[in-house]
């Protein structure tokens, strides 16, 4: 019997392009994602009957805890929950705006957490499972312009670092994905350069092989990935010398 993954945030970008991967591959996947149409599309796109849809505000907790009992009903037990929904706002201080944070927080961090919250006790009862927390190189360093997405991720970062000693002692996996810049809709939106662009197949490809390999952290691409790395570790002046830089004259 195929092996059970649902994927968060599916319906467009990273999440589409790993659940058609995932799928192509054998397993039998829950999509999740607010905007049916954009599930009903993923459908049609897998093979038949691969893909089952469950529309999902990841911000409900409710409605989260909900959809995974229907999924375990109705698909199966799951095995792999990827948890990538997430949304982008820019942030800037000459506009800094509290509702932007307040929506990103939600989506990107409070939606992880209420995905985690809805498979964690079954996991941790069958002391099996495997998690993969979709967050981003952004979370490395603060980067000018990204002040609230950057935070998202970097909470993301942390709480998964924190939860992996205990999630290895109980049998569940943990992986931390941090993909650098992927073509999306949402980076369709950026108007400044993206070192090392690829598409969202090329993530999902890293995506699949890093959980496959089980892996904590899945970063990608290479270059892109060791430059964040580096700006991580180097002194505050030097990291603020090089940020300096990338503040645009508005």
């Amino acid at each position: 019997m195929a092996k059970c993954a649902w994927v968060t945030g599916a319906g467009k970008g990273i999440g589409r392009a790993t659940a058609l991967r995932l799928a192509a591959d054998g397993w039998r996947i829950a999509a999740s994602a607010r905007t049916r149409d954009d599930l009903l599309s993923l459908q049609a796109a897998a093979p038949e009957g691969a893909i089952e849809i469950f529309p999902l505000d990841i911000t409900d907790r409710d409605a989260t805890v909900k959809t995974v009992q229907q999924i375990e009903r109705g698909v199966g037990a799951i095995e792999l929950a990827l948890l990538n929904a997430g949304t982008h706002r820019p942030g800037h201080a000459a506009d800094f705006a509290v509702d932007d944070f307040r929506y990103l927080v939600e989506t990107n961090i409070m939606g992880t957490v209420h995905g985690l919250a809805a498979v964690l006790p079954i996991f941790l009862a069958r002391k099996a499972g495997q998690i993969g927390i979709v967050a981003s190189v952004a979370g490395y360093r603060g980067l000018p312009g990204a002040a609230a997405y950057g935070c998202t991720k970097a909470g993301l970062i942390n709480m998964a670092e924190a939860l992996k000693p205990e999630l290895n002692e109980a049998g569940v996996m943990l992986s931390l994905i941090n993909p650098g810049f992927v073509e999306t809709p949402l980076t369709d939106k950026n108007d400044f350069a993206m070192p090392d662009l690829i598409t969202a197949d090329e993530a999902a490809g890293y995506i699949v092989r890093g959980l496959e390999q089980k892996r904590f952290e899945v970063a990608f691409p290479w270059r892109f990935k060791m430059i964040m790395k580096l700006l991580r570790i180097i002194p505050n002046g030097l990291f603020f010398m090089i940020s300096r830089r990338m503040v645009r004259t508005r």
